[in-house]
């Protein structure tokens, strides 16, 4: 399969990358400079060598800002939005415009689309949430739409709280958690829904193969743990104590808004779709796949 990869340098991006080529497909990359290697793009223009874009079998759309990086005031935020939606859309006008297509889309989205909902079992049917990530996830989503009236197979996922030791929210745990200061961050029952690096790979080639998903489709772990669960297994496969709780003020003080829709929020995800569809997971305890991550 000849496949198109946009934000293949992030940490999703260059995992898959190497995994689709072990899968033996070929993987050609949508970049933002011309000192990259790959097809040059500009998310926030529309593209204007569409012609480079013809032929492939799919594509996988990783590209945005990141949402833990800086504090959350009015500019960020609307970096957010606007890498996300405006890329989106522009990627997915360009496809419905094409003369040969691909046949599927993969679009990243995240499980901010559902907002805090404490204990509720979050599948794809659920509704959309409140809050500022709510707002994006369901925009960017709604980006996607041009490709879908065009016929191409849509798929959105859900991502949650990727795990990996090179990036992402797990590396920066790591540090005060080896030095044994770490512990519960906020009330500690909030559900996090978590899904290791390797399964995102994983997930994203069995999305591009099996013509039954299509729309939302939760990319996490079938056991979603409580926060206070991540963080006493998080000590445990670490072998340091988790005494040291960061209370909610305190994260609020340290991080702003973003505290509430990334530490404190509770979603507790469900990947409906991907078990009726047959996918395994490779990691499917957290325990497990931290043991595979840190040791």
């Amino acid at each position: 399969m000849k496949v198109l990869v946009s934000g293949s340098s992030g940490l999703i991006g260059t995992t898959l990358s190497f995994y689709l080529m072990a899968e033996s497909h070929q993987v050609y990359r949508l970049v933002r400079s011309t000192k990259e290697e790959g097809i040059v793009w500009n998310p926030s223009e529309p593209i204007s060598d569409r012609k480079a874009l013809e032929g492939f079998d799919a594509v996988v759309h990783l590209a945005g800002e990141s949402i833990s990086e800086g504090r959350w005031n009015a500019a960020k935020k609307r970096s957010i939005r606007e890498s996300r939606v405006q890329g989106t859309r522009h990627l997915s006008e360009t496809l419905a415009s094409l003369n040969s297509p691909p046949t599927v889309l993969v679009c990243a989205s995240a499980s901010g689309y559902y907002g805090s909902r404490g204990p509720e079992i979050l599948t794809e049917e659920s509704p959309a949430g409140e809050g500022f990530l709510a707002e994006v996830c369901q925009e960017w989503e709604a980006a996607t739409q041009p490709a879908k009236e065009k016929g191409i197979r849509v798929v959105n996922l859900r991502f949650g709280i990727v795990l990996s030791s090179k990036g992402g929210a797990l590396k920066k745990m790591l540090t005060p958690f080896k030095l044994g200061a770490g512990g519960k961050i906020g009330p500690g029952d909030q559900y996090w829904s978590w899904i290791d690096l390797d399964d995102v790979a994983g997930i994203i080639e069995f999305s591009l193969n099996h013509e039954t998903l299509h729309g939302p489709v939760n990319a996490s772990s079938p056991e979603p743990v409580s926060a206070g669960i991540f963080t006493d297994t998080l000590g445990r496969v670490l072998r340091r104590p988790t005494i040291f709780p960061l209370p909610a003020f305190a994260a609020r003080l340290a991080l702003g808004e973003m505290a509430d829709d990334l530490l404190l929020c509770s979603f507790r995800m469900m990947p409906a779709k991907l078990t009726a569809a047959g996918y395994t997971f490779a990691y499917p305890d957290l325990e497990s796949s931290l043991r595979h991550l840190l040791t």
